[in-house]
């Protein structure tokens, strides 16, 4: 046997109180509170609102923040003149390599951290080479005395044969200076371009994301008054911009693909480095710093916590609303007691005939019998007029007249 289903209770969500009451110069004080009060709780309600579709719109486009990058280069050496101590360098290993004069270049980096950041916002260090999305190392040595190659190219690929590393090491045999040249391709977010001189020229702007170029544009247009005042659609060019457009008017939509033709690929972080294998190494690694546009993911996790409030707190307002709404019901309630026992106490013979008539009337209702025939109007209240200025006569009409059309679409 089915175990019985629990009865949900249904809660009570009116807050107001009776108009009597905020009437009475008794409680004239208390209730002026409490009507600001609710006032208060509605304007907060509807900024709350609005400020949680504002962080909502703005999550949908990511959030991002310029960090920055610091490079590390360094390099080791080994099996070099000065580190055997001997003129007559050692018989080299050709199996193994060792006694042969080598060196090691490391390529490293990592995020700075962001000044006075707490340590529960700390997110996880992405590796270096999810910042990288493409490396290439040339070495300027001669190719005749050293054929194991002197370019070195990175490109990143997703997958396992590819996984994420803190930095890179080359290395390559030789005992001469080289000169080293690191090209870098940085994975910004969103992808950054490089614009074209005849655009900068309009917007100022040498490098940005392609939603970025054509807001920019956008704001100049708007600033320079060149939407057309009775076709909106239809953008003016003026002298700068007649050069980029190619007419006198363009169509808002076609924005895009005119700004596409001024963007190119942005220019890469180049690193130069001297490496001496016949010296020993700095005890310092060479640094440099360049910045990476990337997705701000502790503005992200704080605009969710807006968006998303805590179980805890929408239990606790619930409770307090549920509280209220029955405190408010307890004062409705009390109200209509206090008017029943008032309308008793002032004519006892007229409250009861009235009371009597109302039950019948009821009871006429329910049984369908009587008088009214199972109506639910007598006939003699239907000749007073005074009967249809009651509250509940034109609700009743709009619901009898709905019946009416709602049957006759049927037909």
């Amino acid at each position: 046997m089915d175990a019985p289903k629990a009865i949900r209770k249904r809660k009570i969500t009116d807050k107001s109180i009776p108009n009597v009451l905020l009437q009475n110069p008794d409680f004239a004080q208390d209730s002026k509170m409490y009507q600001d009060l609710m006032e208060m709780e509605r304007k907060l309600d509807w900024n709350m609102m609005r400020k949680r579709m504002e962080v909502q719109d703005a999550l949908s486009r990511a959030p991002t923040t310029t960090r920055t990058l610091r490079i590390f280069l360094s390099h080791t050496v080994s099996s070099q003149s000065w580190q055997t101590g001997t003129d007559a360098p050692p018989q080299p290993n050709l199996e193994t390599g060792e006694g042969i004069p080598a060196w090691s270049l490391k390529i490293e980096g990592r995020l700075l951290e962001l000044p006075n950041q707490r340590s529960r916002d700390k997110a996880p260090q992405r590796k270096f080479s999810t910042l990288v999305k493409r490396m290439v190392v040339e070495l300027d040595r001669d190719p005749t005395a050293y054929g194991d190659g002197n370019i070195v190219e990175w490109p990143r690929a997703p997958g396992p044969h590819n996984p994420v590393l803190d930095g890179f090491t080359i290395r390559r045999t030789g005992d001469s200076q080289t000169r080293i040249r690191v090209i870098l391709y940085l994975d910004h977010f969103p992808e950054q371009y490089k614009v074209l001189p005849e655009l900068v020229n309009v917007i100022g702007i040498k490098e940005e994301s392609r939603i970025g170029v054509i807001q920019a544009l956008w704001n100049y247009i708007k600033l320079q008054n060149l939407q057309d005042k009775i076709d909106r659609r239809l953008i003016k060019a003026d002298d700068k911009l007649l050069p980029i457009f190619g007419a006198e008017t363009v169509y808002f939509q076609n924005l895009p693909e005119i700004v596409n033709r001024f963007l190119s690929a942005p220019e890469p972080a180049i690193l130069h480095y001297t490496l001496n294998p016949a010296v020993p190494p700095p005890d310092r690694p060479s640094a440099w710093d360049v910045e990476i546009k990337m997705e701000d993911t502790m503005l992200k996790n704080k605009m969710g916590v807006i968006v998303n409030p805590s179980k805890e707190n929408v239990e606790n307002l619930a409770r307090l609303d549920e509280e209220i709404s029955l405190l408010a019901q307890s004062l409705h309630n009390s109200h209509i007691k206090r008017t029943f026992l008032q309308s008793f106490a002032n004519d006892p013979t007229k409250f009861v005939q009235t009371w009597l008539e109302s039950q019948s009337r009821d009871l006429e209702t329910i049984l369908g019998s009587g008088p009214t025939e199972g109506l639910t109007v007598r006939q003699e209240d239907l000749r007073r007029s005074e009967f249809f200025g009651l509250p509940w006569v034109e609700e009743a009409v709009a619901i009898q007249e709905g019946n009416r059309v709602a049957s006759k679409a049927m037909q």
